[in-house]
């Protein structure tokens, strides 16, 4: 399976986020590299704010049926490379979530939930509070350079009742990874239905630099940062531009995807079974091509999910003295950073401290959603989101 896509509809740079009992729809792609016609079903999962499974039952949540067949897939044409594409638009009248919160899809082959294929994760919102927000700079000497602050206000509904300021929680996620987001219990100041939270431990992000590109829309012309394009009769293999680290550079802005990607190409009509595979090389020299003591390097972005594992992880070639990771890629455009991780983990966040360096006038996009659950509530309720960047939202 690759190349799965979940975003709003026909706005592939939105983030899956629909609103409880609206004619929104979310648009679902994925690609089966088995070719063939496969069985494909899907069904929700209700998870609380830290993405652990309810207690609730899928009957306690799901409107009709537990499950729906995929049944819009066409074969790929003009392409080396044979697949199947998928596709649904989410959700299906006869399969719907009634509740508001964070949900997994889950998509499985023949209607076996044994034979789970792929999760994504995609959220219900029932707007129940407003939120207000900024993005700052550090007070902190240690973090003014490097971080990005966020100081967020919460005012809910009076019919909430809220007993405690526990009832309340709130989840920071820069650029919509979630394995780095900030998730905050306690507020600064708890006033009635008001919160605020502006605490700089837990409200502050590393702010990184603008991420890195690779334009695959054609395989026919060279792009600005290929170094060289093979094209063989089975396989087309694309080797990027060798990449530095960048701690030592001056920062330098430049509009990108906040680590996003999407699937075009300028070669063929229809991008989702008239694009191509490429084999992408990836090449990453560290300072005085040696390898870093202690610490494994990650390819980092929408691309790899935002996870650190083995599809991810970089290896080091001691002839080169370069860290060196060979992905497939449907034709696209793709945002990528590297990133670092201790070998023995330690619970450590990915790091981007050795490889592109923190600056704290980088242009990121911040995510702040607020859930709610009011005494003997069984599940996390999503009451409210509102996006911040950066750039933008500063006084």
């Amino acid at each position: 399976i690759n190349s799965v896509k979940l975003h709003k509809l026909n706005n592939p740079y939105a983030y899956p986020i629909i609103s409880l009992h609206s004619l929104e729809d979310l648009d679902l792609y994925f690609d089966d590299l088995d070719g063939g016609i496969k069985n494909y079903y899907y069904t929700y999962q209700l998870c609380n704010a830290d993405w652990s499974p309810t207690d609730l039952r899928p009957c306690d949540y799901i409107r009709g049926f537990q499950t729906a067949r995929l049944s819009t897939y066409r074969n790929s044409s003009i392409a080396f490379v044979r697949y199947t594409n998928y596709y649904a638009k989410l959700p299906d009248r006869n399969c719907a979530p009634t509740r508001s919160g964070n949900y997994l899809l889950k998509v499985f082959l023949d209607n076996d939930t044994t034979k789970l294929v792929f999760t994504k994760r995609f959220l219900i919102v029932d707007t129940k509070a407003s939120i207000t927000g900024q993005v700052l700079q550090p007070y902190s000497g240690s973090l003014f350079r490097t971080h990005q602050k966020l100081q967020v206000g919460v005012s809910l509904l009076p019919t909430l009742n809220v007993f405690n300021q526990q009832d309340v929680k709130v989840v920071l996620l820069q650029n919509y990874a979630w394995p780095m987001a900030s998730y905050l219990l306690r507020p600064s100041i708890y006033r009635g239905n008001y919160f605020e939270y502006s605490d700089e431990s837990a409200n502050s992000f590393p702010a990184g630099k603008e991420w890195r590109w690779i334009d695959l829309r054609s395989i026919r012309l060279m792009s600005e940062r290929m170094q060289r394009l093979d094209k063989q009769p089975t396989r087309t293999d694309v080797y990027i531009v060798p990449d530095n680290e960048r701690k030592q550079q001056i920062y330098h802005y430049y509009r990108d995807m906040n680590g996003f990607y999407t699937i075009e190409t300028t070669d063929n009509v229809n991008p989702f079974w008239q694009s191509d595979y490429v084999y992408t090389h990836f090449s990453f020299f560290p300072p005085g091509n040696v390898q870093y003591p202690g610490r494994d390097i990650y390819l980092f972005g929408e691309f790899t999910n935002y996870e650190t594992n083995e599809n991810s992880k970089m290896e080091f070639n001691m002839e080169k003295g370069a860290y060196e990771k060979t992905v497939l890629l449907k034709q696209g455009f793709y945002d990528y950073s590297y990133v670092t991780v201790p070998v023995k983990r330690s619970g450590e966040q990915v790091s981007f401290e050795n490889t592109e360096g923190n600056y704290t006038s980088t242009e990121n996009v911040y995510l702040v959603l607020v859930y709610y659950r009011p005494f003997g509530g069984r599940y996390d309720e999503l009451i409210g989101f509102t996006t911040l960047n950066s750039l933008l939202a500063r006084p």
